[in-house]
């Protein structure tokens, strides 16, 4: 249950800076490296859960991937 809470906590925490990035297109405060890493290693997350068979971590790494690389593209598209 604690997993399962912590899991949709992390994956809609993204869902607020996703519409205000969306919304103002406004992405000056946002760390290009940060966005980077975490894309990279969300994806590996997405990987390993895939790879272990559990589905639980591959559907939350996944939207949470979605949601941080649409913030990493706006972020590449209004510099």
């Amino acid at each position: 249950m604690i997993g399962s809470i912590a899991g949709i906590l992390t994956t809609l925490s993204f869902v607020p800076q996703v519409i205000k990035v969306l919304q103002t297109k406004d992405t000056k405060a946002i760390s290009l490296g940060m966005y980077l890493m975490s894309v990279i290693g969300i994806f590996l997350w997405m990987v390993h859960g895939y790879v272990m068979g559990d589905m639980a971590l591959l559907v939350a790494n996944l939207i949470t991937f979605c949601l941080a690389l649409v913030i990493l593209i706006a972020k590449l598209k209004y510099k």
